[in-house]
């Protein structure tokens, strides 16, 4: 017993030192905005997620004035909280109709977990996803414009 405990020792030494020699060579802060940006580009690319939903007034505002001046609303539909090791992600989507919601809101965790942590260095402590309306594809079909001159 003595041998794993000094093995153990010796693992938590070595991640303390690892960090103790990033805070010498100076400080990284990392805006919540920048987290929630990458949150909701790794939800896009999960298969049966149509889009996300703004969250909050705020949210709907600002993706409207992005709307009207070309801005960025890659964090639209995304909430977070980053603390110094952590983060917790909320996530608004709507689904294609047709998917199973359990198996999309598990990719979204793998998705958004792996991409943040490879990303930061942050873990998710949680990723909570809330399906907010299905999509259905019979009604978008395009529909050809007839021309009226050739």
């Amino acid at each position: 017993m003595a041998g794993k405990n000094q093995e153990t020792n010796v693992i938590v030494a070595e991640e303390v030192t690892s960090l103790l020699e990033q805070s010498e060579k100076g400080k990284v802060t990392i805006a919540d905005h920048v987290v929630a940006k990458i949150a909701g580009l790794a939800v896009r690319e999960v298969e049966g997620v149509r889009g996300l939903l703004p969250v909050g007034t705020g949210q709907v505002i600002t993706n409207l004035a992005n709307s009207i001046r070309g801005g960025d609303s890659r964090d639209l539909g995304v909430r977070v909280e980053v603390g110094k090791v952590e983060c917790a992600v909320d996530v608004r989507i709507v689904l294609e109709y047709g998917a199973s919601i359990p198996k999309v809101a598990d990719a979204i965790r793998v998705s958004v977990g792996n991409r943040i942590k490879s990303m930061t260095g942050l873990v998710c402590k949680e990723i909570n996803v809330e399906v907010v309306d299905l999509w259905f594809a019979e009604d978008h079909v395009d529909v050809p414009v007839a021309r009226r001159v050739q």
